[in-house]
């Protein structure tokens, strides 16, 4: 299973109808993240398609995880989203992470011991994720989250 791969029947429900799907996934992403111009959101059988400009480092890997952990959602294809132009020489670069996906028996904590060594630097993992997790208390097997490694 790549990056790009989700499963279908986990995730938040943000619609409940194929034709409506396309722009409740926008709405989801452009409400968590405010960095993307001209973006457009397509969605075809479980599989959703971003468009667009991220001018923000991040943003392009967190609307993949935000479409991605949306209930009904397969597939995320993001060849045409694109990450912040790197022209200028103050162009931040994209942030040093980590995609992994929850396990059964999983915490944010024992997740946090894993890759920083304490346990309670699960508010570490949870902050990266604020568009993605609501309660850090709240989280499921199969669902996809960033960890941060800078």
């Amino acid at each position: 299973m790549s990056i790009l791969d989700f499963a279908k029947h986990l995730g938040r429900q943000v619609f409940d109808r194929d034709d409506v799907a396309a722009d409740k996934i926008k709405q989801q992403i452009s409400t968590s993240l405010s960095g993307i111009d001209d973006f457009d959101v397509q969605f075809d059988d479980g599989t959703v398609t971003l468009c667009g400009d991220c001018r923000i480092p991040g943003d392009r890997a967190q609307a993949i995880l935000i479409a991605g952990n949306i209930q009904g959602v397969e597939r995320v294809v993001a060849d045409d989203l694109r990450g912040p132009a790197v022209k200028e020489k103050q162009a931040a670069p994209e942030p040093k992470e980590e995609i992994y996906e929850i396990q059964s028996g999983d915490t944010l904590g024992a997740i946090a011991k894993r890759y920083y060594g304490k346990a309670g630097e699960y508010m570490r993992i949870f902050e990266a994720n604020r568009t993605i997790i609501d309660d850090p208390d709240k989280i499921y097997p199969g669902q996809k989250i960033r960890i941060p490694l800078d």
